[in-house]
């Protein structure tokens, strides 16, 4: 329900609405766009960035979040730690998201024993907070070329070539496959699969169920997991260390149980590194979207083991995250809202952006819009601007948004606030880690045997991630991850060690880097004391 302070800015949306239909802002040119994000965009805040000064991306410029993980030292007391293995399987998947699934499966399929550890609970995950849908070129009048184009443009023509080749190729194959295993997408009224357009894309190509895609994804690969006797599962034990051979190959991981609240270690083949994001750092105070475990684990293992990152100076910041009720601060409103017609408008009752540029973009325009003087300042000081949700129930039919969206109606009707009526206001949230572990086409990293799915990888997506392009990501490279790990079956894992923690420890002291952090830091620090 909204205070009385808002209820001037409420009806000056209602008043400007006609007005506003008429007239649409226009796309913003090249250069246009250069200098918003330049001016505006969080990658672009110098002070938030730091040059690293140990590892593989010595030099690169990153947030100081990064940073601060990157040079510090482990929890674990590796010198005392006793490294005899309690598990041995051919393929450990760190990550019980959709990519982690995704490689499990695969990796099971082509023969290979598999242990798959979590940090939550299978399936507790960015994966399942994935809302609008997914991109894949299905539809007649689309193709991979298109696809292939749309994503680059939209990542800056940053992203590496070969990996979005072989994600846009992968996606229809992907589609066959998650239909074949039982994920229902919504369909049309002729029955085909029904596709949506996404902002800053050429062709509709968003495959949905709902406004809950991922989660309606994952209870169905959740049930294939657990079908096969050849996976077996570790919740609730988060990876602490990687385990390296004497050559510095991947050969395991140090797990630790929370419930028994003891380390203990697994011998594998070759391990696959699927533990997402890092939403949770809050880079620059952000809210953010993300899980609670979303804290940036695999960038720290992957780097101490001495695999290279790539793009760790690039984060997207959704532009339409809830700025109130205080309690739902970063929550997200997917962008198939904007994609329907509704406007973005600002405290002066003007649309100040083409609501369908690029999440960059609209992202940019939003914080420009607050930080000049015309955003909606809330009762708690916090500052956003309106999304007009109730303009679609004029522009297509009475009832579309609970229709259409109903997790999203049911969500803001429990605080009294009904989206039919009333706008919601917004602002970027912390989303999604651009950049992260480099991979190859196989997922394989610069480190042998270590192979990495999902948001923890870097270099798909440029400087800027297309709608929908996130499930695609997290199945094509958890699909291409575990067959690649499989495929290393026959191989000697060797004797496991810690010396690439060894070494990076004498790193860090050689160059008289001193923290109070440990890392990975696993959870946020506010509900550490929890556990």
């Amino acid at each position: 329900m909204y205070s009385e302070s808002l209820v001037p800015q409420l009806e000056l949306v209602n008043a400007t609405r006609e007005q506003r239909k008429a007239v649409t802002p226009a796309p913003l040119a090249d250069r246009e766009k250069t200098v918003l994000l330049k001016k505006y965009h969080p990658d672009y805040k110098d002070s938030a960035f730091r040059d690293l000064r140990i590892g593989a991306n010595k030099g690169d410029r990153v947030t100081h979040e990064f940073a601060d993980l990157l040079e510090s030292f482990s929890s674990l007391d590796h010198a005392r730690l006793d490294l005899e293995p309690e598990v041995t399987t051919d393929v450990l998947v760190l990550g019980g998201g959709g990519a982690g699934v995704t490689a499990a499966l695969f990796a099971e399929s082509r023969g290979a024993r598999v242990l798959l550890a979590t940090k939550l609970r299978l399936g507790n995950s960015n994966t399942i907070m994935a809302l609008g849908g997914m991109q894949a070129a299905v539809a007649a009048q689309d193709s991979p070329v298109r696809h292939f184009a749309d994503t680059m443009i939209a990542g800056g023509f940053a992203g590496d070539r070969r990996l979005v080749k072989a994600m846009v190729e992968d996606a229809p194959g992907i589609v066959a496959w998650l239909l074949k295993v039982g994920v229902n997408f919504d369909r049309d009224e002729n029955g085909d699969l029904a596709t949506r357009m996404a902002a800053g894309m050429t062709a509709p190509r968003i495959l949905s169920i709902g406004d809950h895609t991922g989660l309606n994804i994952m209870k169905v690969l959740k049930d294939e997991l657990r079908k096969s006797d050849r996976i077996e599962l570790a919740e609730f034990s988060p990876a602490v260390e990687l385990t390296t051979s004497e050559t510095g190959a991947c050969n395991g991981a140090v797990l630790y149980d929370l419930g028994r609240r003891r380390h203990f270690v697994v011998k594998a083949r070759a391990v696959v590194l699927a533990t997402g994001g890092a939403g949770r750092l809050h880079n620059q105070g952000f809210p953010t979207s993300n899980n609670f475990g979303a804290t940036g684990d695999a960038i720290v293992l992957a780097y101490r083991a001495g695999a290279r990152m790539e793009g760790l100076d690039s984060f997207q910041y959704h532009p339409t995250g809830v700025m109130f009720p205080e309690h739902m601060v970063g929550v997200l409103v997917t962008e198939a809202i904007r994609s329907l017609g509704t406007h973005l408008v600002n405290a002066r009752g003007e649309r100040f952006v083409n609501e369908l540029e690029t999440r960059d973009v609209v992202a940019a325009a939003i914080i420009r819009e607050c930080e000049t003087g015309n955003g909606v300042r809330t009762p708690s000081g916090k500052v956003g601007v309106w999304l007009d949700l109730p303009i679609l129930e004029e522009l297509f039919e009475k009832g579309l948004l609970r229709k259409r969206f109903p997790a999203l109606f049911k969500k803001f009707m429990r605080v009294r606030i009904d989206i039919t009526r009333r706008p919601l206001l917004v602002y970027p949230t912390l989303h999604y880690q651009n950049g992260g572990v480099f991979i190859d086409e196989t997922g394989e990293s610069t480190v042998n045997n270590l192979f990495v799915a999902g948001e923890a990888a870097g270099g798909i997506h440029g400087r800027n991630r297309a709608m929908g392009n996130a499930l695609l990501d997290i199945f094509v490279f958890g699909r291409r991850a575990g067959i690649a790990a499989a495929g290393r079956v026959g191989h000697e894992p060797g004797r496991l060690t810690l010396n690439h923690v060894a070494n990076y420890y004498s790193r860090l002291k050689s160059l008289r880097i001193s923290s109070v952090a440990n890392s990975p830091t696993l959870f946020p620090e506010f509900i550490v004391d929890k556990i």
